[in-house]
Formats: C-alpha cells, structure tokens, sequence
C-alpha cells in the first residue's frame, strides 16, 4: 500500500468517531458502503461522547423488522424519545465546551430534520462534521459489493468499531486534546468527532 492510500472504504456512522474522519483527512476521498446489512451494537446507530460519568453511548433506535436488513432501507424508530435524549445529552456533557455555542445549532438541526431513515441521517450528519471540521473530502458510495479491495484503498468497514481497538494507522495519529471532563478520568480516545470539534474548534483541522 502506498504511503497516501487512493481512498477510505468506510460503513456508514452515526456522528462518526474521529478515526473516521482522521481516513477522510488521510486520503481525501471516502466511499461508504450500501451494499452491507444493518448490523447492531455497531457504529452504524450509535456513537460514544465525553460526559461527566465518562463515556456515554447514544444509540439510534430503529425498526424492530429491519434487524439484519438493507442498511439503506432500515428506518428510524421516532416513537421512542431518543432525538430529545440525544440532544439532552450533548448539551449537558458539552455546555461548557469552548466551541458547542458556535456548532450546536448545526448539528441539532440534523437531528431535528429527522429523516426517514438511518443511512440518510448518518450521511447528513457526517457530511455536515466534515464541513465544520474544515475537511476537503470527496464523499461517495458503492453502487456493488466488493469483498477485497486493491491495496491502495484503505479497507476500514469492520475495524472502526466501538468493541474493537483502534486500528493500528491511527494509533501515532492520536495525541490529546482538552476535553471537558479529562481532570476526572484522563484523555478519552476514539470518541465521536463532536468531542473533538466542541472542544478544539477551528483547530481540530490540525489535529486531523
């Protein structure tokens, strides 16, 4: 693989973790994949902020009957009060952040739009961080499933995973950063890119 990898092929990621976007600073270009089942207790629906307990999951409830299909075609379950939970959650854990008054409004306004379903929300929400994080990336998507791809593309749809470590491309990547509540329980890594944004601001760029 060469030194700069041609693109990032990623599944798609609800407010994405910061090795995530750390891949579209990297090569410049993203491909998400379409073509995958919904598959839980992944980042697919869910995402881990800062809060003053420590880590705090936020999970996207969806369709009982969509278990295991389609990733494009699995719904949001909007009968259950995750949205204004989410949107507590952030407020609180990030109130006092330097930068949350400057973006909440950009990405509350996401979540209020509530879209139909789960791969529209995590591509809005994710091209939307890219634009506050000040990344040039090409965004697209897999029109056909590809088990292995050339060694020039960074392959990362099972690494980036909430029960798994970070991959090892990232591990010198990561250097820390203020967060909120880091006096209580040290520098958490591997969070949501909101943590880095609401924290860092115009300066997460250099950190990506």
């Amino acid at each position: 693989m060469s030194s700069v990898p041609a693109c990032a092929v990623l599944s798609t990621a609800y407010c994405p973790p910061v090795e995530y976007f750390m891949a579209a600073a990297m090569t410049g270009r993203i491909l998400v994949e379409t073509q995958e089942s919904y598959i839980k207790q992944t980042y697919r629906n869910r995402c881990r902020i800062y809060a003053c307990d420590g880590i705090l999951s936020l999970t996207v409830p969806v369709s009982a009957r969509d278990g295991g299909r389609d990733i494009r075609s699995v719904r949001i379950d909007y009968t259950k009060p995750w949205l204004q939970q989410h949107e507590r959650a952030l407020i609180s854990a990030y109130r006092t952040s330097a930068f949350f008054e400057y973006y909440q409004d950009d990405i509350l306004s996401v979540l209020d739009s509530r879209p139909e379903y789960l791969f529209d929300l995590n591509t809005s929400l994710t091209v939307k961080l890219m634009e506050l994080l000040g990344i040039r990336c090409e965004i697209s998507f897999t029109n056909g499933y590809v088990r292995e791809y050339p060694p020039d593309f960074l392959d990362l749809r099972d690494c980036i995973h909430p029960k798994k470590a970070v991959p090892d491309i990232f591990r010198n990547r990561y250097k820390p950063y203020y967060q909120v509540f880091s006096e209580r329980f040290g520098y958490i890594p591997g969070l949501s890119a909101m943590d880095l944004l609401f924290n860092e601001g115009p300066d997460a760029i250099s950190y990506l």
